[in-house]
């Protein structure tokens, strides 16, 4: 990986490892370049929506100086970066997604009207600058092209200027405020036809990535770390058919399936387990898709499998049933815990009946096999709308327009004696993307086979192909 060397002047001082440029290279380099004619663009698609979007926010802090950051550059190791991601509220408010340039601002000034809204950046600096050439973080010469200002200010129809005019101020309400986060999360309760349009997108791709995995099982179960192999494959269409993944990829293979968030990958994927995929793409846009299949590595259930697996899906399919617009949000966890109460209870798993471990003072036995919670709001952020208040999620109503997760699961772990040992280090969670509308749930991942025998046909047509 080249490094930029060093200036002679003050604009670019000297370190110990970068070598000054020669007189020649500084007297030539700012010469010879040809015009760059700009020719500005249509704006883009969501840029009526993030303009609807900021007449809320502006509605709700009349008077108040707004400033929304995009963020920073976060240091990987020494000199190199992470790839860059904008704030979620920056991006929902804009409309500048994957491509949205590090340390812009967002700033609505108060006026007698409302509020006036300036999109602060760094523009592209001259090629007569040190900048262009000489600073590998943000010169053109390193990480290519950037957006001028009038680029920017057509894209996304809004105003725009100098990040260097940016002034902050003692008063200015920022997203560390907790009232701004409040309004801002809770404006993404109710997704517009743009997000909607992009979850969809999301989920498209991420299904591809899906019958990658399964085409890809076979190598997977002949590597040492065939969990990394899961992982790249779906790397690989996260970053040729969008702008990467949502969150970090968990492929959990026999006993790590019980671990809720494995994302070591590291381990084997052997025949005769089962592998928990829990992956999802995030498009371009930043919207992202939320889905796990739980698969047999050999293409076959076992018998005490293929029982847990369908009493997951069972408590899915409850969870689905149970939402519907006017419904509280927590009624579909209910459903889901009151199928995997039923079912272990019957299996001689609990220490007390069903009805007493769903009593919400003194139960809860079941929950040691399904600690998390079945559902959660989808959309820009895989965790979306986590900061609203209480009462407009986990205990408010689903209306249409919401877009949120169905994932019950039933996780033995290896050494858990509590369990006969045929269950143990069986972890199974099936994971869908639903979209409520006027009419009831659609599942926008209902094309990613879900029941058993859809499964072993899944996996038996990746073979043959």
């Amino acid at each position: 990986m080249s490094t930029a060397e060093g200036d002679t002047t003050a604009e670019a001082p000297v370190t110990n490892r970068k070598q000054p440029f020669p007189r020649g290279f500084l007297d030539t380099i700012s010469t010879g370049w040809a015009d760059r004619p700009e020719s500005l663009p249509s704006a883009r698609p969501q840029a009526a929506f993030a303009a609807a979007r900021r007449e809320k926010v502006s509605a709700a802090f009349d008077g108040k100086r707004l400033v929304i950051e995009a963020g920073s550059l976060k240091q990987r190791s020494n000199d190199t970066d992470y790839p860059f991601r904008a704030h979620s509220a920056f991006a929902h408010l804009t409309g500048w997604a994957a491509d949205s340039e590090p340390d812009s601002v967002l700033v609505f000034e108060p006026t007698d009207a409302g509020h006036e809204v300036t999109l602060y950046f760094r523009e592209r600096a001259d090629r007569t600058t040190t900048e262009f050439y000489a600073d590998a973080t943000v010169g053109e010469f390193w990480i290519g092209p950037r957006p001028s200002l009038a680029g920017v200010a057509a894209d996304l129809a809004v105003a725009t200027d100098h990040l260097e005019a940016f002034r902050p101020s003692n008063d200015d309400v920022t997203v560390d405020d907790a009232e701004l986060a409040r309004v801002v999360s809770e404006l993404r309760l109710i997704k517009d036809e743009y997000e909607i349009t992009e979850l969809r997108r999301a989920v498209e791709i991420t299904a591809r990535g899906f019958d990658d995995i399964i085409a890809a099982l076979p190598h997977a179960a002949q590597h040492a770390r065939g969990e990394r192999v899961v992982e790249g494959v779906f790397h690989r269409r996260a970053r040729e058919d969008g702008n990467g993944e949502g969150y970090d990829t968990i492929s959990a293979s026999g006993p790590h399936a019980c671990y809720l968030h494995w994302t070591r990958n590291d381990g084997a994927v052997i025949p005769g387990d089962l592998i928990l995929v829990d992956a999802g793409v995030e498009a371009d846009s930043l919207y992202t898709a939320d889905i796990t299949r739980t698969l047999p590595v050999n293409g076959t259930f076992s018998d005490v499998q293929r029982r847990v697996y369908e009493t997951v899906l069972e408590a899915a399919d409850a969870a689905f049933a149970a939402a519907r617009p006017g419904v509280k949000f927590r009624t579909v966890h209910e459903a889901a815990m009151s199928v995997i109460a039923k079912r272990t209870a019957e299996w001689g798993v609990l220490p007390v009946s069903a009805e007493q471990a769903l009593d919400a003072e003194a139960g809860g036995q079941h929950r040691r096999y399904m600690v998390h919670g079945t559902s959660h709001h989808l959309g820009i952020d895989v965790h979306d709308c986590a900061q609203a208040r209480r009462e407009m999620y986990y205990d408010g109503e689903l209306e249409a327009g919401m877009v949120f997760t169905i994932e019950p699961g039933l996780y033995f772990q290896i050494d858990d004696l509590t369990v006969p040992e045929e269950l143990r280090g069986i972890g199974v969670r099936i994971e869908d993307d639903i979209l409520m509308t006027a009419d009831g749930p659609v599942n926008l991942s209902a094309d990613i086979p879900r029941t058993a025998d859809e499964v072993e046909a899944w996996i038996a047509r990746g073979r043959e192909a």
